[in-house]
């Protein structure tokens, strides 16, 4: 236990006065004078010292705490809490409490949020990370719909937007039709460990077009000093292909797949792909999907190289690389 901020002594020295009163003999007065505290405080550590107890700080804590909320109510707080999913308000009215007792409850418990609750299961979210950059990276698509020319609904308006959907080049913007725009998938591949990212735009999810987008992303993580080992996907056709398996023996790569309906698995690259949206994919008015497309490299330096990152201490996710080239800029 630590000293606390007001203590007139250190515990080396509690005992230095100590030692001088029983074993040398001091009057308590002088060695108070001498240390600058009052008598009462070293006939305490004198006292301690001559009982043979620490000269530690003791816990403030109690012996006996008689309101204390038992374990039993303690334990069904958090088991309606896993099952219900309520809040501390309506747990109260169950358990009988008041719900401050149950705020407290959920917060020591870590079950104040519910996001810190899995969806499906109810179970507590335990967060996990692999050891070393490249012991697994995680693989996913993200579609976004294409922007028409002129802007997307989200900026210029529901009406506007329509018409810059409907225009074609033979077409002026007045004469409405329903074309499909497409959308634009967006291939990433996240280091699980350092969360540091590599993404690609292309117009389909075909297996080809993964495996093309795994080979460059492994030659990125190279060229910054990271090996793969493992490569964590969904099920999806691309990932479930001999083309996959294939080129994951190549690269000297294990491939794994989650559970069907357990995208929290890779729940890391699903965050990323929440940020992308936010930070890129509709951050601002673009003009086109070429215009939007090409602002995908400047924003994917900047989420590496400077975004502060929660779960790197707020430090970027290039801080934990090492020896890597552009590391600063």
């Amino acid at each position: 236990m630590t000293t606390h901020a007001n203590a007139a002594l250190t515990p080396r020295h509690r005992l230095k006065v100590a030692r001088l009163v029983v074993d040398e003999g001091w009057p308590i007065s002088e060695i108070a004078a001498r240390f600058q505290v009052s008598w009462p405080t070293v006939k305490r550590w004198v006292d301690r010292y001559l009982s043979g107890e620490s000269m530690q700080d003791r816990s403030s804590r109690p012996k006996n705490s008689p309101t204390k909320t038992s374990l039993a109510v303690t334990k069904r707080c958090i088991s309606l809490r896993m099952r219900l999913r309520e809040g501390p308000v309506q747990l109260a009215v169950r358990v009988g409490v008041a719900p401050s007792t149950v705020h407290r409850i959920l917060r020591s418990a870590r079950l104040n949020r519910l996001a810190h609750l899995d969806r499906a299961t109810g179970e507590l979210v335990r967060r996990y990370e692999h050891r070393y950059p490249g012991s697994l990276v995680h693989v996913d698509v993200k579609n976004f719909g294409n922007i028409p020319d002129g802007g997307g609904w989200r900026y210029v308006g529901r009406r506007q937007g329509e018409k810059n959907r409907s225009a074609t080049p033979d077409k002026p913007k007045n004469k409405w039709r329903d074309p499909k725009l497409g959308y634009a998938f967006i291939h990433t591949v996240i280091d699980d460990h350092s969360r540091v990212a590599y993404s690609e735009a292309h117009d389909d999810e075909t297996a080809t077009t993964a495996v093309a987008v795994l080979h460059r992303a492994v030659e990125w993580f190279t060229d910054r000093g990271v090996t793969v080992e493992r490569v964590l996907s969904d099920n999806g056709g691309a990932y479930r292909s001999h083309l996959w398996r294939g080129t994951c023996e190549e690269l000297s790569i294990t491939p794994k797949r989650t559970r069907p309906y357990r995208p929290q698995t890779k729940g890391k690259v699903e965050r990323f792909h929440r940020t992308m949206a936010d930070g890129w994919a509709y951050a601002r008015c673009y003009t086109s999907e070429q215009e939007r497309r090409d602002a995908l490299a400047d924003w994917l330096h900047h989420y590496n190289h400077h975004r502060p990152h929660t779960a790197c201490d707020y430090q970027p996710p290039i801080s934990r690389l090492t020896n890597v080239p552009g590391q600063y800029s």
